[in-house]
């Protein structure tokens, strides 16, 4: 282009090529994609490392969260426990050990119910054997079937040959077992006669002191049988029917093993130091006590 003066002007235009904006952002989305898989890949990792009860309730929990949250009751689940490695490997022990008991007892119970079921003697003299695993523990009760005297003649504690074959079969199952074991008598609501001295209670101590006497024969330890009870007719099976012989029967309580709240792993939480009890006084004389 010609200027005046004869001056030649010269004009430059300068392109700015775009980028897109840094190519779009796209590579924002790769790298969070990166990082997430770098988090998935540590996480990995870091559960792999361990312990297998601890993967076990990480599994648990994934696989139904509000069910297994439940489960937890007044505990902590462990993979809500803290921000730290060293808490989320902590599993509360209560819930270890009332796991493994319970897989225990439903293996005992099994065991217990197809060697009486295979049992011809007791298929005969009509042994009615209820074997289940409760919140208490592994029940195991003995009950008096329609005739009535299976095991006891009625008012009656001598043992009857199928009393003692059922404990026999009971026996050599729980001796391989380490948990301490309860008996307890039950009687029907029939009463004694009324100048009696030997009544319900006198009778359903009687009965489970002779199943005890028998379960120790069988090759039970005696340091396992930690406690005898008799109840009467306190606790009937059948409560509409006082008088049924279902009521009279002999039950065997192998209860869980009791570990405190708060009690984590090996370790236990610290609740702080225990309150100070207030100095005991001593008692108050009495006015017609002499000096």
């Amino acid at each position: 282009m010609a200027a005046r003066g004869g001056k030649k002007i010269v004009i430059v235009k300068k392109k700015v090529a775009g980028h897109g904006g840094h190519h779009g952002g796209s590579w924002k989305v790769a790298y969070a994609d990166f990082v997430t898989a770098m988090m998935a890949f540590f996480m990995v990792m870091w559960i792999l490392g361990m312990d297998d009860q601890t993967k076990s309730a990480i599994e648990g929990y994934f696989s139904n969260p509000v069910g297994y949250r439940k489960g937890y009751g007044a505990g902590s689940s462990p993979i809500a426990v803290g921000s730290t490695v060293t808490n989320i490997q902590r599993t509360p022990l209560r819930l270890v050990v009332r796991a493994n008991e319970e897989k225990t007892f439903e293996a005992a119970k099994s065991r217990i119910m197809a060697k009486l079921q295979a049992n011809d003697s007791l298929a005969k003299l009509n042994a009615d054997v209820e074997v289940a695993v409760t919140s208490e523990g592994l029940r195991i009760e003995l009950i008096e079937s329609g005739t009535g005297d299976v095991y006891f003649p009625l008012g009656s504690a001598r043992i009857k040959p199928a009393i003692a074959l059922v404990l026999q079969v009971v026996g050599s199952e729980l001796s391989a077992l380490s948990h301490p074991i309860v008996l307890e008598g039950h009687t029907d609501a029939a009463k004694f006669s009324p100048d009696a001295t030997y009544t319900n209670w006198e009778l359903s101590s009687d009965r489970a002191n002779a199943a005890r006497r028998v379960l120790e024969a069988s090759g039970v330890g005696q340091e396992r049988l930690v406690e005898v009870r008799g109840y009467a007719d306190k606790r009937l099976r059948v409560p509409t029917d006082p008088s049924a012989s279902a009521n009279r029967r002999i039950s065997l309580l192998l209860p869980f093993t009791n570990v405190p709240e708060g009690i984590v792993g090996d370790t236990p939480i610290e609740k702080g130091p225990p309150p100070v009890e207030a100095p005991s006084l001593p008692p108050a004389s009495s006015p017609n006590e002499q000096p």
